[in-house]
């Protein structure tokens, strides 16, 4: 694109749609998934989906991610660290060039599981809503959800992105 005016504009407005539409995608699947398990599964009954290797088991995670917890005031603690984490993950999008679409991306993915997450911890003190249950008999990876999910992705994705910008990478290279 030109220099002009016009074209900064409408890559500006790529860049809000990306993230908005992504970041609102992410809620979206979240919230539906979890008010789902909600209303059909039973609390702490696993039910096989792919035998025992992929289950459905609805429990509530007090902690952060892999069960951490940090007694009495975990949800507190969560929360406010959750809101920083927002806050500064959307100044950082601010601050990313229109053209950085894979920053942009893990930026939104890591913004919307993250907003998914503050929610339950907002709506209820037993936590957030996890339900996806992988393993091999009592070798279980800890109950996720959607927005850990887009957590995760959006940070391996953050981490390509910077890496690829100390080895010089340009945005628009493949």
């Amino acid at each position: 694109m030109n220099g002009s005016p016009a074209a900064a504009e409408n890559l500006r407005a790529g860049k809000f749609r990306l993230y908005g539409w992504l970041v609102g995608a992410i809620l979206f699947f979240d919230i539906l998934t979890k008010y789902i398990v909600q209303r059909t599964l039973i609390l702490h009954r696993p039910v096989e989906v792919i035998g025992d290797y992929f289950r459905l088991t609805y429990i509530f995670n007090p902690g952060a991610a892999f069960g951490l917890h940090l007694g009495p005031y975990s949800r507190t603690i969560f929360l406010v660290l959750t809101v920083g984490a927002v806050i500064f993950l959307f100044q950082w999008y601010r601050s990313t060039p229109p053209d950085d679409r894979l920053r942009l991306v893990a930026i939104a993915s890591v913004t919307g599981g993250a907003i998914g997450n503050l929610i339950d911890r907002i709506r209820s003190e037993r936590g957030v809503v996890d339900f996806l249950d992988v393993g091999i008999g009592t070798l279980r990876w800890p109950v996720f959800n959607i927005a850990d999910i887009a957590v995760t992705t959006g940070a391996v994705l953050l981490a390509i992105s910077l890496w690829r910008e100390e080895q010089g990478f340009k945005p628009d290279e493949s």
